[in-house]
């Protein structure tokens, strides 16, 4: 796999590993230019030969991917859909399969950070509505694209999660379901492995994306991010999009059940450097 500058630049060329393949993309949008993991995601796996479907909820989202994917004269169309609703993902599907009669990549990306409250004072129905949009979804898309997959022999998904699922995080509602998805990969990996279908996961760690540009994160913090990385380097969603390529594609083709965590080392660095030595009395 390529990998990025650290202006945060589309890494180049393409590999043509997934020529011929159909790839769907939730949460392919990003606010304005920026590049979120969907972005980079579809870009990457455009330029890997696949056909793709772009996928959000918002069409305003989708023009700057849209606008990459044509500069590559790459072959896609665009879904605008609800994937927290069964409606919208079987429409999804039939979409993909009317224009090209095929499915043979799911990436789920779609995800929000939702509430921050804590388990005393969270609203139970923005708790339900996280879990529709982070984890009903996969859910959701995994029921309609999986029979399609199952008449080519074959196909992989791509669950995005966050490092969020397996270390603390101080948002509880959010940190359940991105572990959610992590149980949720390995179950399907186990029951899907013998149709030929794999299923992984990803987990970012502090990489920075349109989402967390709008949660305020300042030049000052970025640079603090960076900083306690072992590789020094603040990760971008091109990081993400490289991962999913290889998840997706003949080189992982014996890799099924894992959590890929993409974090510049951050969760290899975790230490007891300020734990107390307690000594008996």
């Amino acid at each position: 796999m390529g990998t990025t500058n650290g202006n945060g630049e589309s890494p180049a060329g393409g590999s043509g590993d997934l020529d011929g393949r159909v790839a769907i993309v939730t949460g392919a949008g990003a606010q304005g230019e920026g590049i979120g993991n969907g972005r980079a995601a579809a870009v990457l796996l455009a330029r890997a030969g696949a056909k793709v479907v772009l996928v959000d909820l918002d069409q305003d989202r989708l023009a700057g991917t849209e606008h990459l994917l044509r500069e590559n004269e790459s072959d896609f169309i665009s879904v605008v859909a609800d994937v927290s609703s069964e409606a919208g993902c079987r429409g999804i599907v039939e979409s993909t399969i009317t224009r090209w009669g095929r499915v043979d990549v799911l990436v789920n990306n779609v995800g929000v950070v939702g509430p921050a409250e804590s388990v005393v004072d969270i609203d139970p129905v923005a708790w339900d509505n996280l879990f529709r949009v982070n984890v009903t979804s996969v859910m959701l898309m995994s029921k309609y694209c999986i029979p399609a997959m199952r008449t080519v022999h074959g196909g992989s998904i791509v669950n995005v999660s966050s490092l969020a699922g397996s270390l603390t995080h101080p948002r509880p509602a959010y940190a359940t379901t991105k572990g959610a998805i992590l149980s949720l990969t390995r179950s399907m990996a186990s029951r899907h492995g013998p149709e030929g279908i794999r299923v992984n996961a990803i987990a970012p760690g502090p990489v920075y994306t349109p989402m967390v540009q709008a949660e305020g994160l300042s030049e000052d913090a970025r640079s603090a991010r960076a900083a306690m990385l072992p590789l020094r380097t603040e990760g971008t969603g091109w990081d993400v999009g490289e991962a999913v390529v290889y998840l997706a594609g003949p080189r992982s083709r014996w890799v099924t059940g894992i959590t890929l965590t993409v974090d510049g080392g951050f969760s290899a660095d975790l230490r007891m450097s300020n734990a107390a030595t307690v000594t008996p009395g």
